[in-house]
């Protein structure tokens, strides 16, 4: 058995310096965003794994990561138990206005990188001026090889929901992009494809159906977050709406049992140490911040992971 894991960690930056005033405006734009609570954050991500470790047996032989913030709170993240420098970094610094990226953590003795870019999104916003661009958070590409088998592995964290959701044209042309390359590669390469993220649409909206397909219309990856979230298991929460904005998609490759690893099963990862210490709402992830108030918690999400059986 092996898993994959997913996880939106919130806002995991290093601790801002000092201010010189009180007012000034924090690089992480976080409140109060010191070293003890940094070094708490740390705990509590590397903490979900061991848990995860102790539920299942094992720890992820892969994990994509968003909300992360330069390489260097990975470097202190993957120095601890249970990583113990056992995972290696796949990362690369986005142009994200708030320079938020995505990253991917991999157990050194059982994955070979073989391959790794940057896929960077420019939208022009003003007159077709290309000095007037808005950036988003880069794509994480990465073609890896587990035992004989190559993988290629996208780790997403697409435009956000705000404003009467005036990014979906950003999140639908990434998804298109992405799909292009998918279907190249399951179609004509050949090789095996796991899509991860936090895709800010749930699996019934309409850029995950699409991405589903090919252009004849056959099918090209499986989405089996699309049945967790027709049961209503979530992983993050907006008000009162459920949402499944954090999923793990698999080419069809992954679910032939001739496979050196295929498809077993998929779960939202909500153990109790994870959910919110309010019991009116103890369904819902236990987290760092609540707009501007520290509550000291894991994240805003819960993690996801998909078993893969040898």
């Amino acid at each position: 058995m092996e898993l994959f894991a997913f996880y939106n960690v919130e806002n995991l930056f290093l601790p801002d310096p000092p201010p010189n005033h009180r007012l000034d405006p924090t690089t992480s734009g976080l409140r109060n965003w010191d070293e003890r609570k940094y070094r708490d954050k740390l705990f509590k991500i590397s903490h979900v794994f061991q848990l995860m470790k102790d539920e299942t047996g094992i720890l992820p032989c892969m994990i994509g990561l968003s909300e992360i913030s330069g390489r260097k709170v990975l470097e202190d993240l993957v120095e601890m138990s249970p990583f113990n420098s056992q995972y290696g970094i796949v990362h690369y610094n986005s142009m994200d206005e708030r320079k938020v990226d995505v990253a991917l953590l991999y157990d050194k003795s059982k994955i070979e990188i073989i391959d790794s870019e940057a896929i960077t999104f420019f939208f022009e916003i003003v007159d077709n001026n290309p000095e007037n661009y808005d950036t988003t958070r880069d794509v994480l590409f990465s073609k890896v090889k587990f035992k004989e088998e190559i993988i290629n592995v996208f780790v997403a964290h697409l435009p956000s929901k705000r404003e009467k959701d005036i990014n979906q044209p950003k999140r639908d042309y990434i998804l298109s992009e992405i799909r292009n390359r998918i279907v190249q590669i399951v179609n004509v390469e050949k090789e095996n494809v796991i899509l991860c993220g936090d895709f800010n649409e749930n699996p019934d909206g309409e850029g995950l159906l699409k991405i589903l397909f090919d252009d004849k219309n056959e099918k090209v990856l499986i989405n089996p977050f699309q049945e967790l979230y027709s049961t209503k298991n979530y992983s993050a929460f907006h008000y009162k709406s459920g949402l499944l904005f954090d999923q793990i998609l698999l080419s069809k490759s992954f679910f032939d049992d001739n496979q050196s690893l295929s498809y077993y099963d998929a779960k939202i990862f909500k153990p109790e140490k994870l959910r919110s210490r309010n019991k009116m709402f103890s369904d819902r992830p236990f987290r760092t911040y609540a707009g501007s108030r520290y509550l000291g918690g894991y994240s805003d999400h819960f993690p996801v992971f998909i078993v893969l059986k040898k």
